[in-house]
């Protein structure tokens, strides 16, 4: 989580690049001036974001326009496409100069799902790891969370296994997780992952396995309605679980003896 001692710490690193400046005794802090200042920007930038969140704070049910509101995110290495599946799957549209995030973004897409209307938010995050205080930060609130490798880039799938631990230590315990190794459009020759090692992962942590590419749309839209779907499950059953001890609660009161009379039947087979 960014505290108030990191904006500080920028405002001071900024203040004294300024100072170096100003007398001229180093023109090459420029650099380090810039990226101060967009660090700056993007710390109270992210503040402002998780401060509407924390207000809005909407509950995973029903509201007017829909029927479940789904946190999901989008994790691993720089330059995996996570932004190319997310810009994909929201606006149907791929493109080949995306930047790299910086720090987090998301957005929305309301989708039908078994008769259901959910309400996907989907949040974006960097995958340097100088945006790793910032992005770690969103882990609690999500409901699934994509682990996105790139099956060209080998290192980007070993690192899964550090992503998960990410997970296990700031998400939640039952958060849904998929696995997706994105570019499967590459040509054979360039692929580093075999398709096998994806499935081989996602079976050893239990979860499922999709390749994708941004590219074709190759399995976006299937990626996202599964892990949806399942999550909409765990929130029905969830539901389902708590609907009984409501209806005990509500229950008039049994007459005298009537609730021993009943155990005696069912242990005894009583007449």
């Amino acid at each position: 989580m960014v505290g108030v001692g990191d904006g500080e710490k920028c405002k001071e690193d900024y203040d004294d690049s300024a100072q170096r400046m100003a007398s001229g005794d180093d023109i090459e802090t420029l650099p380090s001036l810039l990226i101060s200042l967009v660090s700056f920007t993007l710390l109270f930038r992210d503040l402002f974001v998780i401060f509407l969140i924390s207000m809005a704070a909407p509950p995973a049910r029903a509201r007017a326009d829909y029927d479940y509101l789904i946190k999901l995110l989008l994790i691993g290495d720089s330059g995996v496409g996570k932004s190319c599946l997310l810009l994909r799957f929201s606006d149907g549209s791929f493109t080949t100069s995306f930047i790299t995030t910086i720090g987090i973004d998301f957005k929305i897409r309301t989708i039908e799902l078994d008769g259901k209307r959910i309400k996907l938010q989907i949040w974006d995050t960097a995958g340097q790891e100088r945006f790793r205080t910032i992005t770690t930060a969103y882990y609690r609130g999500a409901m699934g969370i994509l682990l996105v490798y790139d099956v060209t880039d080998e290192s980007s799938f070993n690192n899964i296994r550090n992503w998960i631990r990410n997970i296990e230590q700031h998400a939640s315990d039952n958060v849904n997780k998929i696995l997706v190794g994105n570019k499967a459009d590459m040509d054979e020759s360039k692929r580093a992952v075999p398709t096998s090692k994806g499935q081989a992962l996602a079976d050893e942590y239990g979860i499922k396995f999709f390749e994708t590419s941004a590219k074709t749309n190759l399995n976006v839209e299937e990626v996202f309605f599964s892990i949806a779907r399942d999550i909409k499950q765990r929130l029905a059953d969830t539901d389902s679980r708590a609907e009984p001890q409501t209806i005990k609660i509500n229950q008039p009161d049994q007459a005298p003896g009537s609730s021993q009379a009943a155990q005696r039947s069912a242990c005894c087979g009583g007449s």
